[in-house]
């Protein structure tokens, strides 16, 4: 008969679990990097007045400045009317407003606001400090590995799927 002891916990607290024996899989180390990180900048954010959502709204604005709102609400994955209500919060504050697009009444496009773009600068150093919170122990050549290694994982999950056959 195999009796199996009961998993040692070597670390618990609010922020984290590690179990001695649970699988490094790259699976479950990339999802508890990820959460542990968007906890970590939730906590931070919070200090400066924004949730991380928003905050993901506000940076892809950033970049994307003007965007129609279904494909912002496809780049967050998440479903248009929850983005929207995003927004209705983000353009209540000041943040973000929408423009009718010109071509297209039923699109509407997404701009950031002068407000916006300062609570983003706001929020800046605080993203910066926890990178290097998160990245601490890597020299610059691993932390620069690190990130093309991320962006070609990245890249194979985007393209497109295999076609499956169900013969």
């Amino acid at each position: 008969m195999f009796l199996r002891t009961a998993p040692k916990i070597i670390a618990h607290n609010k922020h984290s679990y590690y179990i001695d024996g649970m699988s490094d899989d790259l699976g479950f180390l990339l999802g508890d990097a990820a959460r542990l990180l968007r906890r970590s900048f939730d906590e931070r954010a919070r200090a400066v007045g924004v949730t991380r959502p928003q905050w993901r709204v506000l940076a892809l604005l950033k970049r994307f400045d003007g965007s129609a709102q279904v494909t912002m609400a496809d780049m967050l994955d998440v479903e248009p009317i929850t983005l929207g209500r995003m927004v209705d919060r983000l353009q209540d504050a000041g943040l973000v407003e929408r423009r009718a697009d010109p071509n297209d009444r039923r699109t509407w496009r997404l701009h950031l606001t002068a407000e916006g773009e300062q609570k983003i600068e706001a929020l800046r150093p605080t993203a910066l400090a926890l990178f290097d919170d998160a990245l601490a122990g890597l020299d610059a050549t691993q932390r620069t590995e690190l990130e093309a290694m991320l962006n070609i994982i990245r890249a194979n999950l985007t393209r497109k799927p295999h076609e499956v056959s169900h013969g």
